[in-house]
This record gives structure tokens, C-alpha cells and sequence, in this order.
């Protein structure tokens, strides 16, 4: 099922909203020369106010000395264009033609809600009994049982048909599976721009998803989406939002003017790599809170998890290129927050039913659906490993998930693991990251002992 409309352009979001052929592929895909980050409020040099103190300040000390700052742009600015952009679609019948790869609970919300909002949105499913399911009873029994979704939506499992003459294609295929669609759809590539939905990395390359795009369509205009977005509650018209990563700036009001809605905010960034390493690191720590809930920690544990967690991304964040400041924002503390505190989320789950005794394999079968940060744990590890990034609770469950340790074991021994500053932007640390590998390793050593924390006798 794809759209009867063949001469649907979509509007110009910056200096020309009347001109149907300002925000066409040509200009979706034009890179601007200079790149602003508009989530970005810097102060003022004559402004005297105390300076912020703790990891904030480190983040903010670390991003000005590594020249990572942007320079302030009136985000009212950017919001009235928006707006503006957005109202046009709705007043003007001709519409943003949207592709939404991947049938799972996201790339659904995702499609509806563009749908809901006037574009013209086609999911599709590779199953095609599942999308005749879908088209009859227009909801998604398998990953959104009971919400039904939006009568304008459509729904396809023709590939070609679906992605053919589209502005934007938007790819919720599982990070396994990244890279087969896009060598798939790359016979129908015109121009099209595409945007990935998917938190994670590829297994054995450590290539995240923008890396994939780059890879297989080098001439492609893409972007990343990430942020607290767990798709039942967007269904539920919960109030959410998320972030667009692009260096297109007419990609990212494209975006912006397709999903932004009364409770959906869409917020906008240059930071490619940050917010998609944000998506894809707190997963790890969703798994690391959910095995601490199924050892019913306190509040104390849970904050200090937390705080530990995203020093640790935004440290490996600022080793792989990003800028720090993003981990402060929606697709970092925003996303990590929700995930690490939400049984919605999957690699929570996993995380509790590690913590309750299952095999890794048994949980993820018992899941019966994708939990990237399985995955992640593996290429941070290794990757960190390699460039000496201190990563103690990355390696901690890699330990745990993959060389069988006792995680309360392991717990106990990150616990007694030396002495560091609070943030090392700010203060040095004594500690190195081989240095704690070492110790783990060795306090691990002994076989009796591991018996003794996995409670056997």
C-alpha cells in the first residue's frame, strides 16, 4: 500500500515556507557550512553568577577546553520556524511522504504519530500476513496490544513500493539488522534523506548506526533520533520528547514539523555522535539497574548508579569525538533516567532477570524481543578495553554476563576498588583503568570465593 501522490513536496522550513521546492531531496540533503547547536545556552561573559559545581561543572570545563562549545543562537528563533513550518503542512495538502522501516513498538509510535499528524506515513513490516493483520485491525498485537493506531497510517511489506519517492526514510530495524536494509532499500535511493531510530551498535565492529548509513550510502543526507521515548507511553499521549541529530539543519525542521505535537516536543542537535552514543550507552546501565533491583538496593545505590553511569558516558563519549554537553540533555541524562528507572524497558528486564538467577540466554528468550544493550556490554567492553577508557561498570557486567562471575561479588569488589575524585574533568584520578581490570581479576581469581558470592557451598 503506498501513496496515489506523485507530486508531493514538502515545505521549506527557513527562508522561503512558500516555495515547494526549498525542502525537497535537494535541500534535505544540502549540508550547511556552518553547524549550530540551538539546545545550547552558554553564558554570558559579564554574567558573574556562581559557576555550577560537580559533574556539570566538569562536563562544562572539559567541553570549553576541548573547543566543543557552541555559540548561542535564540532557540525562539528556531521554535517560531518550526512552528511556522509545521503549520503549513497542515494547511497545505501537500505533505511530507515518510517511510518507517521496523514494525517493533518505537518505529510504530513513530509512524502513527507522523500520521496523526497529517503526513503521509507508510510503516512497513517484512511479514505480510502481519501487515494485512495490521491493516484490518489497525493496531499492532504483537508490540502495542490494545492502542489503536491512527486510520491514515499505511502499511506495506513491499520494500521498494514504500521507500520509492519518499522524503525521509526512517529505519526501527534492530541494530543486527541495520545494515541488510539499508543494502536492501539502496536500489531505490533517489535522494531520499534517512533517519535512524535504533539504540545500539553492531555486533563485532563497534560501528554505530550513523557509521552503518555512512558505509553503505555515502551520499545519503541522515540523521539520529534518541531520548526517554518509551513507546507505550507516547501512545498513551503521555507528555515526551526526543532529539534530532543531523548536520542538515532543513533535515532536522523536516523532522521537527513531521513528529512535534501537543505531547511530543522534538528538539534539535549537531552532535551526531553524542546522541547516538548516549541512546546506545544507557542501555548497558538499564541492565546494571535492573539486576540491582532484583537485589532490592536503596535509593542511595540507585542515585549512586546513576551519577556513576553517566560520568562513564560522557568520559567515553568525550574520548570518541562527541561533545560532552549532549550528555547532559535529552538523549543522555534524559534517556538514561528513563530507562534505568522503568520496567517498560527491556534491557531493565533483562537486567532483573540476570539479577534473579537466568542465563543470559534464558532472559533474552523469555523477553522475545531486542535488548541492544546485550550487545553494547560486549563492544564497550572491548572497545574500552582497548583505548584504556575507564569504564569499571561496563567491565563489571561484561564480567558478570559473559565470564560468569557472581554479580554480588563483582558489586562488592567495584565497592572496594580504590579511591577517585568525584569527577576527574575537574580533579585527577590515582586509578587507571587497567589498574582496576587487574584487581578484578584478581579478587576473582580464586574459584572458592566466586562459589561463596554466588551463595553455593
Amino acid at each position: 500500500m503506498t501513496s496515489a501522490n506523485t507530486d508531493n513536496t514538502a515545505n521549506d522550513t527557513t527562508d522561503h515556507p512558500t516555495n515547494k521546492e526549498s525542502l525537497d531531496k535537494k535541500s534535505l540533503n544540502k549540508k550547511p557550512a556552518e553547524q549550530v547547536d540551538v539546545e545550547t545556552d552558554s553564558k554570558s561573559d559579564t554574567d558573574n553568577a556562581e559557576k555550577p559545581s560537580g559533574l556539570l561543572a566538569g562536563i562544562i570545563d572539559r567541553a570549553t577546553k576541548s573547543g566543543l562549545g557552541r555559540r548561542k543562537l535564540d532557540p525562539s528563533v528556531v521554535e517560531a520556524d518550526v512552528e511556522k513550518n509545521m503549520q503549513q503542512i497542515r494547511d497545505n495538502p501537500t505533505k511530507l511522504r515518510l517511510a518507517f522501516l521496523g514494525g517493533g513498538s518505537f518505529g510504530t509510535a513513530m509512524a502513527n504519530l507522523a500520521a496523526r499528524n497529517g503526513c503521509d506515513a507508510t510503516l512497513w513490516v517484512r511479514n505480510k500476513r502481519t501487515v494485512k493483520a495490521m491493516a484490518k485491525t489497525q493496531t499492532n498485537k504483537k508490540y502495542l496490544p490494545g492502542y489503536k493506531l491512527d486510520d491514515r497510517l499505511k502499511y506495506s511489506h513491499d520494500l521498494q513500493a514504500t521507500v520509492k519517492d519518499k522524503d525521509i526514510i526512517f529505519l526501527a530495524v534492530p541494530s543486527l539488522a541495520f545494515r541488510e536494509t539499508l543494502r536492501n532499500i539502496a536500489p531505490f535511493i533517489t535522494g531520499q534523506s534517512i533517519v535512524s531510530l535504533t539504540k545500539g551498535m553492531e555486533k563485532d565492529t563497534f560501528a554505530l548506526m550513523s557509521d552503518i548509513i555512512k558505509d553503505e550510502l555515502p551520499e545519503v543526507n541522515f540523521g539520529v533520533m534518541s531520548g526517554p521515548n518509551l513507546a507505550i507511553e507516547i501512545m498513551k499521549n503521555m507528555p515526551s520528547a526526543t532529539v534530532i541529530a543531523s548536520d542538515s539543519e532543513p533535515l532536522r525542521h523536516a523532522v521537527q514539523a513531521a513528529l512535534h505535537s501537543a505531547f511530543f516536543r522534538v528538539f534539535a542537535s549537531d552532535d551526531v555522535k553524542g546522541v547516538e552514543l548516549g541512546g546506545a550507552l544507557k542501555n548497558i546501565y538499564a541492565i546494571a539497574m535492573g539486576m540491582a533491583a532484583a537485589y532490592d538496593v536503596g535509593e542511595n545505590t540507585k542515585a549512586m548508579l546513576l551519577t556513576r553511569a553517566l560520568a562513564e558516558m560522557s568520559r567515553f563519549g568525550v574520548e570518541t569525538g562527541a561533545n560532552p554537553l549532549t550528555f547532559l540533555g535529552l538523549s543522555g541524562v534524559g534517556d538514561l533516567y528513563a530507562t534505568c528507572s522503568s520496567e517498560l524497558s527491556r534491557n531493565y528486564r533483562i537486567g532483573n532477570m540476570l539479577g534473579r538467577g537466568m542465563t543470559i540466554d534464558a532472559a533474552v528468550k523469555k523477553l522475545g524481543q531486542t535488548a541492544e544493550g546485550v550487545n553494547t556490554i560486549q563492544q564497550v567492553h572491548e572497545k574500552a578495553t582497548k583505548e584504556g577508557i575507564y569504564m569499571p561498570i561496563t567491565h563489571a557486567l561484561y564480567a558478570v554476563i559473559y565470564e560468569d562471575k557472581a554479580a554480588l561479588g563483582v558489586a562488592l569488589h567495584l565497592m572496594e576498588a580504590g579511591f577517585r575524585s568525584d569527577v576527574e574533568f575537574v580533579m585527577p584520578h590515582d586509578h587507571s583503568n587497567a589498574a582496576l581490570t587487574a584487581q578484578m581479576q584478581a579478587s576473582t581469581a580464586n574459584p572458592e570465593d566466586d562459589n561463596v558470592a554466588k551463595g553455593k557451598e
